[in-house]
């Protein structure tokens, strides 16, 4: 034997020996491992279902351990009212690999060491067997997680493509997902990044009309990082290349094009912020181009530990009050007492203070809808702040409530004929120049009510309503006056058009 030939058959021993001595131990430790994911898997279920009908929860059911793999089974059970009248379980069988180099790793020349590597997938049951037959047998949900030495993982996620009848009326043609997520020790940080192709169902509506949707180009991405209070922020992005919707006794088609949904949520101290992001390329109905839209929202200045004490109580106490209050109006029975203990109501009214005195701030930062001819938008911003006594009369509790109010609204009336113009067709009118001439009529009634009533003004071909409050005056479309002032003025208006709908 040649030197060469020597010192290679020496490395090949030895990382056969270190792949042997390393399952052996990663074998002794797996069930702590798993178990552990587990606990922590659990409270993830349980914050994310806190506030629903329902609850769900995951369990290793056994574990068989050998030298270089271990087989797991798991259980994941959901129960309460969103999943039925009977529990929902769903059995995973999991192929655990033992590292540091499972062969799977190396046979696609991945050479960094890792504790397992896990291939998971769905077993076929009583409740799963259709699922599995759409799939042709194959399991419909499967993927792979690789566990670091440092608890982290990497892997994906599978939901494989099916063409199925849901029921008698009803299909589905799916082309399948995938996604790759990637997370540091007890999820500390989270990445996902996900892709479906198409997804198309038919169905039929309660009134018998047959239902069309289809979708297109889903792309899914999340950056997150877990917070010091437990929940995650950071950004959420799903884009859709395009979908078609089919309804109604007429078949109308409502297509979009470029949907975009962006949201994000930041924490600064024991404060919180978000916005959310909407925006429509592209809008159409039976292939007739109506326009694009966006609606941007934000939430600043939220104080962390009082919205938590206060959603708790509300899922703890208010959400089974409302529901039980639904059932007995159903019952035709008087609704239940809502019972707060003193040390709750007390608890309501500390938070509600402190929430208020950290200044939060509400805005529609955007709403619009933009035609071929024209743009329509608004926007809102509120800022609240903390009054002098939470029991104070609803009318001086509202005017310290409220530290800012801001309302713009603008229609403009040549977006309204657009809009007018494109229902016309869809009514079955072909007339072009009648379409336009009552489109104009329309837009032109509607600025005439608006500016006569005094509740808005014309700016060129925009109708518009200006709104600010700030220190007890209000400033409506360049008139000042104070809020009992303006609250007259707003019953005198509404009281008119009371009286003249009743004659």
């Amino acid at each position: 034997m040649n030197k060469s030939a020597g010192v290679l058959l020496g490395i090949v021993v030895a990382i056969g020996a270190i792949s042997v001595g390393g399952a052996w131990y990663t074998g002794t430790k797996i069930e702590g491992v798993l178990n552990n994911a587990v606990v922590d898997a659990n409270k993830e279920l349980q914050t994310a279902m806190a506030g629903s009908n329902g609850s769900a929860s995951l369990e290793l059911v056994s574990l068989e351990r050998h030298t270089f793999s271990s087989t797991a089974h798991y259980r994941l059970k959901g129960e309460g009212e969103m999943f039925g009248e009977a529990p929902v379980e769903l059995l995973f069988v999991d192929h655990i690999e033992h590292g540091p180099l499972p062969f799977s790793r190396l046979v696609s020349l991945k050479w960094l060491p890792v504790m397992a590597t896990s291939h998971y997938e769905l077993e076929k049951t009583p409740v799963t067997e259709k699922w599995f037959a759409a799939t042709k047998g194959a399991a419909p949900l499967k993927g792979v997680v690789n566990i670091g030495y440092d608890q982290s993982t990497t892997g994906n996620i599978e939901l494989l493509p099916l063409e199925t009848a849901l029921d008698d009326k009803s299909s589905l043609k799916f082309s399948g997902l995938n996604m790759d997520i990637s997370a540091s020790a007890q999820a500390q940080k989270v990445k996902a990044n996900g892709y479906m192709d198409s997804l198309h169902l038919t169905t039929v509506a309660e009134d018998q009309a047959p239902v069309q949707i289809e979708l297109n180009g889903l792309t899914l991405a999340s950056n997150l990082n877990k917070s010091s209070y437990g929940y995650y922020t950071g950004e959420n992005t799903l884009e859709l290349t395009g979908s078609k919707t089919t309804f109604g006794a007429k078949q109308l088609v409502l297509g979009v094009k470029n949907f975009e949904m962006k949201n994000l949520t930041e924490e600064n101290g024991s404060n919180a912020s978000g916005r959310a992001d909407y925006k429509i390329g592209e809008v159409t109905l039976n292939d007739k181009k109506i326009g694009s839209a966006n609606l941007a929202m934000s939430l600043k200045n939220l104080d962390i530990p009082s919205a938590l004490s206060l959603m708790q109580i509300y899922q703890t106490k208010l959400q089974p009050y409302e529901k039980a209050a639904a059932e007995a109006t159903a019952a035709g029975l008087p609704a239940p007492e809502l019972n707060l203990t003193e040390a709750e109501s007390a608890q309501v009214k500390a938070d509600m203070q402190k929430l208020l005195a950290a200044g939060p701030q509400l805005a529609l930062e955007d709403l619009s809808l933009k035609t071929a001819n024209g743009e329509s938008r608004a926007n809102l911003v509120l800022d609240l702040t903390k009054p002098a006594s939470m029991d104070l009369p609803p009318d001086q509790l509202g005017k310290q409530l409220i530290a800012l109010l801001d309302l713009n609204v603008q229609v403009s009336k040549p977006m309204l004929v657009d809009l007018l113009s494109v229902q016309a067709q869809i009514d079955g009118q072909t007339d072009a120049k009648a379409i336009v001439d009552q489109a104009s009529a329309a837009a032109d009634m509607f600025s005439g009510m608006a500016v006569g009533s005094q509740l808005a003004t014309l700016d060129g071909t925009n109708v518009t309503t200006k709104l600010h409050y700030a220190a007890n005056q209000v400033e409506f479309n360049g008139q000042k006056m104070t809020v009992e002032q303006f609250v007259g003025f707003l019953m005198s208006k509404f009281a008119g058009v009371s009286v003249s709908q009743e004659q």
